[in-house]
């Protein structure tokens, strides 16, 4: 597949925030905001094994991830949305197919630049937290730049921190902090160097339903105010429900790709999914350890129910 890297949208912290444009939507009447890209898979396909034992964690995926938006992906253990997030972040390589990041194939890197773009151009959110626990929460914060020899821009520092709710906490170290405020450190981590794309790998796993809402709250605002974009893997309809776009994997495909999603739509989709699977192959795919909706209060709902887009891997999908 032949693909024209001027059509890769490059992302600068100087874009953060800007406004889309708004286009005609593919010759059908009214208008739809369309956002740059910042980062695309074309057909993707990762294999683990070999001969009768190959497992095809990804099938060919195509999909397209718009700057300054929260895109969450789902799906059941073993379908293929956390190798999804490993192989966009550099982080696991792909059998075939191009990984387009800010104008370049990142499945043509070697270690040495994926290395550099991990450290300069993208933000990772663990489920762990993953603090220094002899370290405050400001110091944690700054990691990033420390360990880079960077300056911080005291400006962007004040704002995270501001935002996050963390002004009165700096001097405080881990263990001296709720779950949800460890998490909020954390994202806080993953934005101070301003990265094109944060990755979060199920970032509520370890907390409560109270700090889970506070935490996905903060995460959807430092889209809408910070102009972040983040991808985030959740087994969680609910957590889900606070992204501006679902996508639901099953056996290595995108078999939904859905706008404005809501907790129950979200679940009825997994559900219906785990049933197919089950009549396909006679026994159920294995759930997983918790279950797709978890008790967050407060999660935001749809203006509307709308009804999911069944994707095609033959063409990037976006919304």
């Amino acid at each position: 597949m032949e693909y024209d890297v001027k059509q890769a949208a490059a992302f600068s912290p100087a874009q953060a925030g800007a406004r889309p444009q708004s286009v005609q939507s593919g010759g059908q009447s009214g208008n739809r905001t369309v956002y740059p890209a910042a980062i695309e898979a074309i057909d993707l396909v990762k294999d683990y094994g070999r001969g009768d034992n190959v497992v095809h964690a990804l099938r060919g995926v195509n999909v397209r991830f718009e700057q300054g938006r929260f895109t969450a992906i789902m799906g059941p253990s073993g379908s293929g949305k956390s190798t999804l997030m490993h192989t966009l972040a550099g982080l696991d390589s792909a059998t075939s197919g191009h990984i387009m990041f800010d104008g370049s194939d990142i499945t043509r890197m070697g270690d040495d630049q994926l290395t550099m773009l991990r450290r300069n151009r993208i933000g990772f959110i663990f489920q762990s937290f993953n603090l220094l626990p002899m370290f405050t929460a400001e110091q944690n914060i700054l990691m990033p730049l420390t360990l880079a020899g960077a300056k911080p821009d005291r400006r962007w520092f004040r704002q995270l921190v501001e935002t996050l709710g963390l002004a009165d906490r700096l001097d405080h170290r881990p263990n001296e902090l709720s779950g949800g405020q460890q998490q909020r450190v954390a994202i806080a981590r993953a934005l101070i160097a301003k990265p094109a794309i944060v990755f979060a790998d199920e970032p509520t796993g370890n907390l409560d339903s109270v700090s889970s809402a506070e935490v996905l709250s903060f995460l959807k605002r430092s889209v809408r105010e910070l102009g972040q974009t983040i991808i985030m893997v959740t087994h969680d309809a609910v957590a889900a429900s606070y992204a501006d776009r679902a996508i639901v994997f099953a056996d290595g495909r995108i078999v939904a790709d859905v706008p404005h999603p809501n907790a129950e739509q979200m679940n009825e989709l997994l559900m219906a999914e785990r049933a197919s699977a089950t009549r396909s192959i006679g026994t159920a795919r294995p759930a997983s350890s918790a279950s797709f909706a978890s008790p967050v209060p407060n999660a935001p709902n749809a203006a509307s129910a709308v009804a999911p887009k069944i994707a095609s891997n033959a063409a990037p999908t976006a919304f």
